[in-house]
């Protein structure tokens, strides 16, 4: 069993913004938090752009490791982290909570999936 922290990267549809926090999250500090992603209406798949801008700038195959989940899906977490889906969001028990503010990329132009993954 880890002893990591546990952190978990929500919102709504759970195929995009978290979807690339969680990849990001488990390879740049995997080694220091388990990372995951969910949503309250998630999706059959994540968002083609996200998986394949994630394969040009980081060699990231989401696909390979992540699913669109419910946040009945996850373990309990330490972290709770918000993209910034206003009122939506919904409610995870934790010991820290924050939200990130990201605008959903989801049909905008590549950069604004760079800026996603770059913040």
């Amino acid at each position: 069993m880890s002893n990591k922290p546990k952190v978990a990267f929500i919102c709504i549809h759970n195929s995009c913004r978290s979807q690339i926090a969680e990849a990001l999250g488990k390879y740049f500090a995997g080694d220091i938090f388990e990372s995951y992603s969910a949503g309250t209406e998630a999706k059959h798949k994540i968002n083609q752009d996200a998986v394949r801008l994630m394969k040009e700038l980081y060699n990231i195959d989401m696909e390979k490791t992540q699913y669109s989940k419910h946040i009945d899906e996850i373990p309990p977490v330490d972290i709770v982290i918000t993209m910034g889906c206003n009122v939506e969001c919904p409610y995870l028990p934790c010991k820290h909570r924050e939200d990130w503010g990201l605008d959903d990329p989801t049909g905008k132009s590549d950069e604004e999936f760079k800026k996603v993954s770059q913040r």
